[in-house]
């Protein structure tokens, strides 16, 4: 091959390179904003899985408390060996509860409902509701660090360590909503050590294997995001659209009607009065139970 026939083909050769270049970073930056929408949605689903165990959680702790008084005073009027039974099972279950303050997050304790969580039960709001979603702005800044430090941008095993590193400090804050953290961190990554210079040529076959490796990543996120919007919480939060609150006190108007049946119930069966009539108690619980699986919230 002539040397004029030699340029031409490393110039082909180069081209393709590049084109195959190109590839690899348009994926590279599609599979970016995917990964920011995903682990956006995550951070939605967390917050939101706080916030409705916070709203919620004193009101679906109420109705346990009461089942198990309404079992007991059950078995109490008729004394039935296995209503006795049924009362002793539901108040073995109820309490006490191991790590119960972790799983209300402080709204009930092993001695039952705390001051504040009866306050919650009137419609009081003792404390701040968790914020749902990251602020525009804790967003903008997320998606501005992701594009510029993501480990996926690296060239060299020292560079990927150090943005893998700094990435983890950028998603706590992100999950924790702290815009001044993510701006400080913003600033940091601006005025840090710079890039390292980009190699002249990277060979086909590194290039081709890096974009398999972006597909398959694509495919794990995608699993990631079907198992979020498949989730309780998840469909919650599609259902909630804007107005998170809106649903969750949809919800707990529920609840409290079914609380108040509860209670109206338990009240006419520790009144003085004759025996306690155990089928028609039978058939209410029958129809409490079809109206909460009609209940949106009645899953959770």
């Amino acid at each position: 091959m002539n040397p004029e026939a030699q340029q031409e083909a490393r110039q082909a050769e180069r081209q393709a390179v590049e084109r195959l270049e190109r590839a690899v970073r348009a994926a590279e930056n599609a599979l970016i904003e995917y990964e920011i929408a995903v682990e956006t949605f995550r951070v939605e689903v967390e917050n939101f899985s706080r916030l409705h165990e916070q709203r919620l959680g004193p009101l679906y702790g109420r109705i346990e408390e009461l089942d198990v008084l309404i079992a007991e005073a059950v078995a109490a009027r008729t004394g039935d060996p296995e209503d006795v039974r049924r009362a002793r099972t539901a108040r073995a279950a109820f309490l006490p509860m191991p790590a119960v303050e972790e799983l209300y997050q402080g709204w009930m304790d092993s001695g039952g409902l705390p001051p504040e969580a009866t306050a919650m039960l009137t419609g009081q709001r003792v404390r701040p509701p968790e914020r749902v979603r990251p602020s525009e702005r804790a967003r903008r800044l997320y998606r501005e660090l992701v594009r510029s430090a993501h480990p996926d941008l690296a060239q060299e095993d020292a560079d990927r360590e150090r943005r893998e590193e700094f990435m983890t400090r950028v998603n706590k804050a992100y999950a924790d909503g702290d815009e001044e953290l993510l701006a400080r961190l913003t600033e940091e990554w601006a005025s840090g050590p710079s890039d390292p210079k980009e190699r002249e040529a990277l060979r086909s076959e590194e290039l081709y294997a890096r974009l398999e490796w972006l597909a398959r990543r694509k495919e794990m996120l995608t699993r990631v995001a079907a198992e979020l919007e498949g989730g309780a919480i998840g469909s919650m939060i599609k259902l909630a659209g804007d107005d998170p609150d809106g649903l969750l006190e949809e919800i707990a108007e529920g609840l409290r009607g079914k609380i108040a049946e509860r209670e109206a119930r338990l009240a006419e069966l520790t009144a003085p009065a004759g025996p306690v009539d155990r089928n028609s108690w039978a058939g209410r619980t029958d129809q409490s139970d079809q109206a909460g699986r009609a209940d949106p919230g009645a899953a959770f």
